[in-house]
């Protein structure tokens, strides 16, 4: 059974849309108030993102050998996450998903999902 792990092409695939989705952080004007909940240097924040897909969608749970239980919502519970900060985040992640995910299908069913991990996160 094929995975979207796999789709993806593991490990790396999902490296090159993690890396393609700060880029866009990095660079988009609508993405600054969630750029600025990040330090400067976006490494860490790259390989937990990663990390966390590569489990989430199928490979190995990277995530959790390295850091425990995801614990999303405590995690981000620092940060004031209200509507905007959501809509910009699945900005980046859409346009990213977009330019590396060909398959429409898998594209909706990783916007499903990525878009509701987002809301989860929303604690404003």
């Amino acid at each position: 059974m094929s995975t979207a792990f796999d789709a993806l092409g593991g490990e790396p695939g999902i490296r090159q849309l993690v890396d393609r989705f700060y880029e866009l952080m990095d660079t988009r004007p609508d993405a600054s108030v969630i750029r600025a909940m990040h330090p400067e240097d976006l490494s860490e924040s790259r390989d937990k993102l990663c990390w966390f897909l590569v489990g989430r969608l199928g490979g190995p749970p990277m995530y959790e050998e390295r850091i425990g239980h995801p614990r999303l919502r405590a995690r981000h519970s620092p940060f004031a996450i209200d509507t905007a900060a959501v809509d910009a985040w699945m900005g980046c992640m859409d346009q990213a998903l977009e330019e590396h995910v060909s398959d429409p299908a898998l594209r909706a069913l990783l916007t499903k999902f990525l878009g509701e991990v987002a809301r989860f996160m929303q604690n404003r």
